[in-house]
This record gives structure tokens, C-alpha cells and sequence, in this order.
């Protein structure tokens, strides 16, 4: 790893104006000292480093630590991170771990306040963040923002705890990022004039419009469940100064694969101008949220990378205030510690008459899953029935759902759903965003038993059951996280991806898609510890139709 004085000779990428020429750019004391424009021939570009402008690591499942430690080789330097999901499992307790364990790393992660703890009173979450908890949070200076305020009727509406969050954040001056799937016209307008900066959740061009016209800055989300670049890339070139790029949640084999480098490789090569796709890709984000990250300007912390060109932007070194911590495809950063597995896991054993779910009528509400999309639809399907239960249907693909509350002993959660496309087996896991409660989808109750004790038995993680065969990842930190490294989860998340693909599913992730099946903050069917619930209308139904 290069420390002290050094130098390095490339075409030198000023985003501030905008301009790039051939110089020579001297560090010193993990600073930019100079930089000298000359006549050389330079084949490499020095640049900015990448910035993912909303993340929740724990959904790379990985530890701070070791998601920077793959992160770098992909050029990226900066995060702004929402541990809200640790929070839900283990409140300010799971905060503190992701902010102690990120001093670990040179990688910049801000951190935010999680503001929405639990999400909704519709379901069980580990902990609960009020506004004394979240003013404390927001004085402690490795905090840098208010997180995605997700619950937007609480805004509309005047909820005063909900306004009280946002106060304390606009009294630090600390921005406040939101969160508002289809929110439109004079509604999208009352929520960002509250107070609101951000919006990663356009699923259309014509909302993200209607939000950049209330004062929004739009994050264009890429992740490995939701993903939007496509219906929003061409904002790029049209508002390059309201925009900035995320991804929300990266499973480990797509960090394997990429990160923000590559939504800039994309953007490239559907035309948008490599400046304009520098200024939302490392700049604008450092402006938003106030970052100490460098922008390769005299004086800067020296936070860059060297990529071979401005297309294809392949990164040959990732420096972060001056240290060069990943070359040539490699790591550089050293094996963290092992942390502390901090959890909360208190489920009981589930037995397959646990998932019995009552249907006199053959006719019920199912869940529409729809891949790449956390939005699911409302289906009012016959389904088949047994003495007055409703059966798993491989040949119209409606299988069961189940969700298990993993915070105390109670009764199963059970639905119906169509999308996975499972044939055979059942899947589970205890990453079910937003209280994270054991979730699993089969097509039989012996399997989908297997799978839910499988996570159990492990403290959280993702399973597989398949006749006589289990499998499961485990997530020993908060049933959220590994402190393994980025390529060794990836390997068994891979491992388990195939099995699941080889029982007929046909979702591009099918557990990034479940993660999501218990997020009733966005609409329509989904399923928490409690019961059916209609997203749309915000309360429980019935699954019998």
C-alpha cells in the first residue's frame, strides 16, 4: 500500500470545470499538493472516485469492512449508508456496531439516522428508534443525514413524531433523503417541501420528473432487486446537477461483478456524456451530503482512482486519502478482525401443521411477485383447496408464503403467492426487509418447514430445502451479515442461487425478491409476522377473497 509523497502522471479528469488534460498530480501527506498541467502522453485517465449515494450494506451481507474491501476494486471510494436494517434487528446497539466496525475500513461511509424504526406498526421488528434516539444519533458527528423517511403519509399528514426526526436533522443542517414509490403531482410537491432532498424509488421517468420539480435530487437506483436505470438514465444528460447513482441492495456476487463503475459504463455506452456521468457518479454526491472526499482538486484529500479510459471506465487503482488500496483487480485492504456477532434471534422450531391456511371458499388474494421490481400486484385467483385449505399449485405457480416472527414464539404468517416459479422445495431466509423476521416461500409445508428451522437453527440466514436436501448460508451477525469475505459469501450465495433456479424459479434473484415480499411500505400484497397487507390502502386483509 503507497503512503507519504508520491506522484502520479495521467489525463487529468477537472470535474469541477469540467475539463480534462494532461498533467502531473503530486500527493503529500494524504493531500493533494499540486496538480500540473504539461505536454505529456498519458493513456491512463485520473478521475474521482465512484460514490453509491444510498446503500444499506447490510444487504451486501456483508460487514462494513469486508463490503469495502470489494467495494475499492470497483473504484468506489464513498458511501452513504442507512443501516436501518440493522436497526430494525437491534436498534441504536446495531448502529453503533456498523459505525465501529466502518472505522475499520478507509473506505468513507457516512452513515445515516435510520428514521423509520420499526417501518410501520404492522409488523414485529427488534427495536424501535423514537425521536430522542435519532436526535442522539444525529449528534454524533460520524452521522451525516436523516435516512430514507419512508413513511411519506406521516409527512402529508403532519405525524409529529415523523416531523420531530425531521426538525432535529434540519436543525444540524444534516439532509434528509426520502422515500415515496409513486408518489406524484401535488403530493410528491407537500413531501419533498417538508424538508425532503432525495428519491431513489422512481419506477418511472414521469415520477422522477415530478419529484425534480418539487426540489428533489433524483438517486437512480441499480440494485440486485429493484432496478430502474433503464426507465431513468437519459435524466443524466438532462439534469446532470439532480442526479446521483445507488443501489439501494447488492447481493456479494454482484459486488463481485461491479458497482457504480458499472452503471457508468452503461450510461456511456447508451450515449450520455462521460462528464455528465462523472458529475452524478462521484460529484454530486460529495456536494449533497457535505463529504470529506476529494474531487481531485488542489488541496483535496487525494480520494481518486486511474482508469484506462472515459467508456469503459476500468479501474486500475483506487486511492483514498493518498493510499492506494486496491490495483489491478486486487484488494489491497487486509482481512479485518473478526467482529463481535451481535444478534437477537427467538423463534421456536416450526412444524409443517404450522402452515396450514384456511380457504373454504377456493378463491383467495395472492401476491403478485414481480422480478426486478419490490412493487408487487394484487391477484384474486382460484386456487386449490383440501378439507378448507388451500394447497401449493406448481402448475399455476401459486405456492405458499410464510412469515415467522423471529423476535418472540409466535404463530406463522401464512399466504399465497405467484412469481417465484419454484416446482419443487422451498426457500427461506432472515433477510426480510424491514424487521427482518424469517420469511420463506414453497411448494409444500415439509420443505418450507425444513428451510424456516434451517434459519433458526443457524441465528438467520438463507436456506434451501429440497426433498432430503438442506442447505444454508449463514448470517450469524443480527441474521443480517457474515464476517466472511465478499468472494467466499459469493460463493455460497451462488451456490444457493443455483440450487433455487434448478427447483424452477425463474426470478433473476429469487432471494433479493423474497427480502422484499415483507416490505409493506411498498404497495400492493405483501406479508408481514402479522398478516396479508394491502400496501395501497395501509391494512390488513384477508387472504380468502
Amino acid at each position: 500500500m503507497q503512503t507519504n509523497n508520491f506522484q502520479v502522471q495521467a489525463n487529468i479528469v477537472d470535474i469541477v470545470h469540467r475539463r480534462v488534460y494532461p498533467g502531473t498530480v503530486q500527493i503529500a501527506d494524504g493531500k493533494i499538493a499540486s496538480i500540473t498541467e504539461d505536454q505529456g502522453s498519458y493513456e491512463t485517465f485520473l478521475m474521482p472516485g465512484f460514490v453509491d449515494a444510498h446503500i444499506h450494506i447490510e444487504s451486501s451481507m456483508l460487514t462494513p469492512c469486508q463490503f469495502a474491501r470489494q467495494a475499492v476494486v470497483h473504484g468506489t471510494v464513498a458511501t452513504i449508508s442507512d443501516p436501518h436494517e440493522i436497526a430494525n434487528v437491534l436498534g441504536v446497539e446495531g448502529v453503533k456496531f456498523m459505525l465501529d466496525n466502518a472505522e475499520g475500513t478507509p473506505l468513507k461511509v457516512m452513515f445515516g439516522a435510520p428514521s423509520c424504526v420499526p417501518a410501520t406498526t404492522f409488523e414485529t421488528a427488534g427495536a424501535a428508534l423514537d425521536t430522542q434516539a435519532v436526535t442522539a444519533l444525529l449528534d454524533d458527528p460520524r452521522i451525516g443525514y436523516l435516512s430514507e423517511v419512508m413513511n411519506f403519509p406521516g409527512v402529508l399528514m403532519g405525524d409529529r413524531e415523523v416531523l420531530a426526526k425531521m426538525d432535529a436533522a434540519k436543525a444540524r443542517n444534516k439532509p434528509i433523503d426520502g422515500h415515496a414509490p409513486g408518489l406524484r403531482g401535488d403530493e410528491a410537491a407537500a413531501y419533498v417541501r417538508a424538508g425532503i432532498s432525495t428519491d431513489h424509488e422512481c419506477f418511472t421517468k414521469d415520477e422522477a420528473l415530478d419529484k425534480l420539480a418539487a426540489g428533489a435530487t433524483i438517486q437512480i437506483r441499480e440494485g440486485s432487486a429493484a432496478r430502474n436505470f433503464e426507465a431513468l438514465y437519459t435524466l443524466i444528460d438532462e439534469v446532470p446537477d439532480k442526479v446521483m447513482l445507488c443501489s439501494d441492495d447488492k447481493h456479494p456476487d454482484e459486488l463481485m461483478g461491479g458497482h457504480i463503475d458499472d452503471l457508468a459504463r452503461r450510461a456511456v455506452a447508451l450515449g450520455m456524456d462521460p462528464m455528465n456521468v462523472i458529475q452524478v457518479g462521484c460529484a454530486n454526491p460529495v456536494h449533497h451530503y457535505k463529504l470529506n472526499v476529494g474531487l481531485v482538486q488542489e488541496g483535496d484529500s487525494a480520494d481518486f482512482i486511474e482508469v484506462n479510459n472515459l467508456k469503459d471506465f476500468n479501474v486500475l487503482r483506487t486511492f483514498i486519502d493518498g493510499v492506494c488500496v486496491a490495483e489491478d483487480g486486487r484488494s489491497l485492504l487486509p482481512e479485518p478482525e473478526v467482529p463481535e456477532l451481535i444478534n437477537r434471534f427467538e423463534a421456536g422450531v416450526v412444524r409443517p401443521a404450522d402452515l396450514r391456511l384456511p380457504c373454504a371458499s377456493g378463491k383467495a388474494r395472492v401476491i403478485g411477485a414481480l422480478d426486478g421490481q419490490l412493487i408487487t400486484e394484487d391477484r384474486v385467483l382460484d386456487v386449490k383447496t383440501t378439507a378448507g385449505h388451500a394447497d401449493c399449485d406448481t402448475e399455476n405457480d401459486i405456492l405458499k408464503i410464510v412469515v415467522v416472527n423471529r423476535y418472540r414464539q409466535a404463530k406463522p404468517a401464512v399466504a399465497l403467492i405467484q412469481g417465484f416459479g419454484l416446482t419443487r422445495g422451498a426457500i427461506a431466509s432472515s433477510v426480510a426487509h424491514d424487521s427482518h423476521n424469517v420469511i420463506a416461500v414453497g411448494t409444500n409445508d415439509n420443505d418450507l418447514a425444513k428451510a424456516i428451522n434451517r434459519v433458526i437453527e443457524s441465528r438467520g440466514g438463507l436456506s434451501v430445502a429440497d426433498g432430503g436436501e438442506t442447505n444454508v448460508l449463514p448470517l450469524p451477525i443480527a441474521g443480517l451479515m457474515s464476517a466472511k469475505s465478499c468472494g467466499e459469501v459469493a460463493e455460497a450465495y451462488a451456490g444457493l442461487d443455483q440450487a433455487v433456479k434448478s427447483m424452477g424459479s425463474t426470478l433473476r434473484a429469487p432471494y433479493m425478491t423474497l427480502s422484499f415480499m415483507a416490505l409493506l411500505v411498498i404497495p400492493s400484497l405483501k406479508l408481514s409476522d402479522k398478516g396479508l397487507f394491502d400496501g395501497g390502502k395501509f391494512e390488513f386483509v384477508s387472504v380468502e377473497a
